[in-house]
């Protein structure tokens, strides 16, 4: 069902599937719910989220809902910790504005079916739609369900001038504006890993 176009197109949804247009939420399902029932609530919950002043911020930023999801699932698998939300968009939206590519290892993961894993340098060379080292701007779709504050990140990023950004532990990152600065983190960042083992 998430995939049938009959399904997609009375949900209004332009990608292959229902990726990116559930609403991570609680939901009540009751016995005998089938799955177009589900699915078509989790739908309504997305659409009823997305408000009229989100949709028309979205446009005036020249996005259409597909893209707004698009970008939001991106910053969704990228931020761990929700503060960095709105700097890792803004991360995005200024690669987007000079032509850069997104670089965003998730879109990868999520090409090569390695959700949340290590890739190689070989999976950074895949040509797939979704490879955004490989392909400039946007990927065809979401690439994950994003949540209220990945979406309103993505319509409000922070006010700031980075370029990249690395993990700093765990949970953090750290951004930098030039890439020689980019690099002397993921150098720092390597040696802390290799400390580690």
């Amino acid at each position: 069902m998430a995939t049938d176009r009959k399904f997609l197109d009375a949900h209004g949804i332009e990608g292959p599937s229902v990726e990116g247009y559930l609403f991570p939420d609680t939901y009540q399902f009751v016995r005998g719910m089938t799955p177009e029932e589900m699915l078509g609530k989790m739908v309504q919950r997305m659409r009823a989220k997305l408000t009229a002043e989100m949709r028309g911020r979205a446009r005036d930023m020249g996005l259409n809902t597909h893209q707004l999801l698009t970008l939001a699932s991106i910053i969704e698998r990228e931020a761990i910790v929700k503060n960095e939300q709105r700097v890792i968009a803004a991360v995005f939206w200024n690669r987007l504005k000079i032509g850069m590519a997104l670089q965003a290892d998730p879109t990868v993961q999520y090409a090569v079916a390695k959700e949340r894993r290590a890739l190689s340098r070989a999976d950074l060379t895949v040509d797939h739609p979704y490879n955004t080292y490989v392909h400039p701007g946007l990927p065809p779709g979401p690439i994950a369900s994003p949540g209220l504050g990945a979406i309103q990140a993505a319509l409000d990023p922070a006010p700031v001038k980075y370029l990249y950004f690395v993990a700093s532990d765990d949970q953090r990152h750290h951004f930098s504006t030039t890439v020689q600065e980019h690099n002397a983190a993921v150098i720092r960042y390597r040696l802390a890993r290799a400390i580690k083992r």
